[in-house]
């Protein structure tokens, strides 16, 4: 049994030595074999490594909450604009035309909503629906700390076993409890857990703290979600420090299709994603750009 009063946090973080890369260009995936490593191009671009992912699942578990409620008018139009669409099967066969050809990360977990506990679900997707999709990844919600921890934990298992016998890598997404501290000491535990269980890439949180440490604790790539709407200007910055200190691209939901101008919002996420832009440049570049269908 582990020793859980000798638990002391890291030191040697190695800053100064950083991952090979050299026989495949993503961290930690050197060893897949080539379904894996293909699906995995499809998502993040091999030139830079980096992915933007507009997330839209918010609605198994929200309902048509504010900038979602037809998919239609606010999501379909924006695909062209991002390297990859998180949804739903349920959106994605209702509202994305296959012509669209953006790679997936299929959500699949659900059984919860915001009337109950959040922890409390379970895979909502089973492996031959998702390759019947054409899914270049799947994902579910991992909450360590929380109530159902270990029940989260065992769908991401699922999907990661299910997945590796297909080539499908699996996203764990960190999923914060209310009484949970937003830290760098919990997203690295968070993180490197998902890691370790088998997820091929985590979706986690921006920390002002200590974010550089939870991209080295983590063998696989990390990729930062937007949370709740922020002003553009602070969003852009987020995602630049995110990206600077090692994140391996954005997925954000409300801080894109809540934003006055969704479109000119992924266009300057994808100058910070894919072209180091900095934050304020890429807010200027916002503040420029065209909104979908202007004169």
């Amino acid at each position: 049994m582990a020793d859980l009063d000798d638990i002391k946090d890291g030191k040697d973080w190695g800053e100064d030595r950083p991952v090979d890369v050299s026989r495949f260009f993503l961290k930690g995936s050197e060893h897949y074999d080539w379904g894996m490593k293909a699906r995995l191009s499809n998502i993040f671009r091999p030139e830079s490594g980096r992915t933007v992912m507009l997330a839209f699942d918010h609605g198994y578990f929200q309902g048509p909450t504010t900038g979602l409620e037809r998919l239609d008018l606010s999501i379909a139009p924006l695909a062209p604009y991002t390297d990859v669409l998180m949804c739903t099967r349920g959106a994605l066969r209702t509202v994305i035309r296959p012509e669209t050809k953006k790679p997936v990360v299929l959500r699949c977990s659900a059984g919860n909503s915001i009337l109950t506990e959040l922890s409390n679900e379970l895979i909502s997707v089973e492996i031959e629906d998702a390759i019947r999709l054409g899914a270049s990844a799947m994902a579910a919600q991992v909450y360590i700390g929380a109530e159902y921890e270990h029940k989260s934990i065992s769908n991401v298992v699922k999907l990661i076993d299910s997945g590796t016998r297909y080539g499908i890598p699996t996203m764990a997404v960190t999923g914060v409890g209310a009484d949970m501290v937003r830290d760098a000491r919990y997203f690295g535990l968070a993180t490197r857990i998902a890691a370790e269980i088998g997820a091929q890439l985590v979706k986690s949180y921006y920390v002002e703290e200590g974010f550089e440490k939870i991209v080295l604790g983590c063998p696989v790539p990390i990729v930062i979600a937007g949370g709740k709407k922020l002003p553009e200007r602070d969003a852009l910055e987020m995602a630049y420090r995110a990206i600077d200190q090692g994140a391996a691209g954005v997925d954000m939901g409300r801080n894109v299709f809540q934003s006055s101008n969704p479109v000119g919002m992924l266009q300057a996420l994808e100058q910070v994603v894919h072209h180091n832009m900095t934050g304020a440049d890429a807010y200027a570049l916002f503040q420029d750009a065209k909104p979908l269908n202007a004169d």
